[in-house]
């Protein structure tokens, strides 16, 4: 499978997107960062892909994931969490061993994990999609110090669900999204994709 790495992002930013329940997902909108009922003692998992949250979230339809945020992070936080991501998976091409791996795995607060990617319909195709789990103090980090906006779309979710399931893919919007370029060749091996420069 390719891993593909998609993501809408700028010269300063990257989107990630999330799903929660409306106790934890109107406040983060309307605070710009999460706190209230959100949980920093559990691993938080941010998709750069919008598909895959749509995928995962059943288009905003799920228990506990009715609203669909879009989390503005620093890139240089995003780079960051690229940067400490063990894989979920064994990787021999970074790891001497499995034991080497489970240790890794165990004292990192960052999670990789690649899972296919979806067409609109949720159709799996050949494309991974990545999504990052956060636990310990990056996700505190995420949580309030590495945001720069937050934006419930859910109405924008429910609009484009309607086409879905009325099967009028012509008309859907989904976000622009490109390769995102991991520059550090170190950061690159570790989690499976080929170095590339800024496009």
């Amino acid at each position: 499978m390719a891993s593909e790495r998609l993501a809408q992002h700028t010269g300063d930013a990257v989107v990630v997107y999330q799903a929660y329940r409306p106790a934890v997902g109107l406040y983060a909108a309307r605070y710009k960062h999460f706190g209230g009922e959100f949980s920093l003692s559990r691993m938080s998992w941010i998709k750069p892909n919008f598909l895959w949250m749509m995928y995962h979230s059943g288009w905003g339809t799920k228990d506990g994931q009715e609203v669909t945020l879009a989390v503005w992070i620093r890139r240089v936080a995003f780079d960051e969490i690229l940067q400490q991501a063990v894989p979920s998976t064994f990787a021999p091409a970074v790891y001497a061993d499995e034991a080497a791996w489970k240790r890794a795995v165990l004292e990192s607060a960052v999670r990789l994990q690649w899972d296919p990617d979806h067409t609109p319909s949720g159709g799996a195709v050949a494309r991974r999609a990545m999504q990052l789990g956060l636990r310990g103090e990056v996700l505190a980090r995420y949580a309030r110090d590495w945001i720069i906006d937050i934006e419930d779309i859910s109405d924008f979710v429910a609009e484009q669900r309607v086409l879905v399931q009325t099967r009028a893919y012509a008309r859907l919007i989904t976000p622009r999204e490109a390769i995102y370029p991991v520059q550090n060749r170190q950061t690159a091996t570790s989690i499976d994709v080929s170095p590339v420069e800024e496009l």
